[in-house]
């Protein structure tokens, strides 16, 4: 059975802190097409706040239940709230556990999405992050229930996110400063589910790097 351990893997989430300090200016510059431009601003923001909080030999869990309380607690508007509570659902899920396999992630990652959309008030279709998350949740579930392995399920996840993202591009934003735009937001990717798309591959990528076969 494949799994990936707990134990000492903050590195995976050092690793998303990192992606996202890569792409902090392209993310403000889809946010800035619709909106104020300053989603990769605050993201970088609070996710490097969150890096230095987090130990080199903290688990997995610890790790994203830091990053979770620490965008909740330090960065602005409305996606600190959001993503902290994305964070923070998948932290509880996994926190007792030893090993982490792809029924428990996906446990976790349904605990998430539902966080998500509970707190954001968005459903699919909307052009927000949820566009990003239900697909690749959706793909997850699927390849698991056909009876694929984890490596296999998260390389399916990373697809899902990817298809989910390109999706904003034709929708009209339904939510947030962007909805103000009405039809001329359509034609424009959506910075939430940008970045959600790079949390959820680069995640994906780091587990399937230490995967335990």
């Amino acid at each position: 059975m494949e799994y990936v351990l707990n134990e000492d893997n903050a590195c995976i989430v050092k690793e998303i802190i990192q992606t996202i300090h890569n792409n902090s200016v392209y993310l403000s510059e889809i946010d800035g097409e619709t909106g104020d431009g300053d989603h990769g601003i605050n993201m970088n923001k609070g996710f490097l706040m969150a890096d230095i909080r987090i130990k080199e030999d903290d688990s997995f869990s610890e790790a994203l239940k830091k990053l979770g309380k620490t965008l909740v607690m330090d960065i602005g508007g409305s996606m600190g709230p959001i993503y902290g509570t994305f964070f923070s659902k998948l932290s509880r899920t996994l926190k007792t556990e030893e090993k982490i396999d792809a029924k428990l992630f996906e446990e976790a990652l349904k605990n998430a999405e539902e966080g998500l959309m509970d707190l954001a008030g968005a459903k699919p279709g909307d052009k927000t992050l949820v566009d990003t998350i239900v697909p690749a949740y959706e793909s997850f579930k699927e390849a698991q229930e056909a009876g694929k392995g984890f490596k296999e399920c998260l390389e399916a996840l990373k697809i899902g996110a990817e298809q989910g993202k390109e999706s904003t591009r034709d929708m009209v934003a339904k939510l947030g400063r962007a909805s103000r735009l009405g039809e001329r937001s359509k034609g424009h990717l959506d910075a939430g589910a940008t970045s959600c798309c790079i949390i959820l591959q680069t995640m994906a990528d780091g587990m399937i790097k230490r995967m335990v076969e």
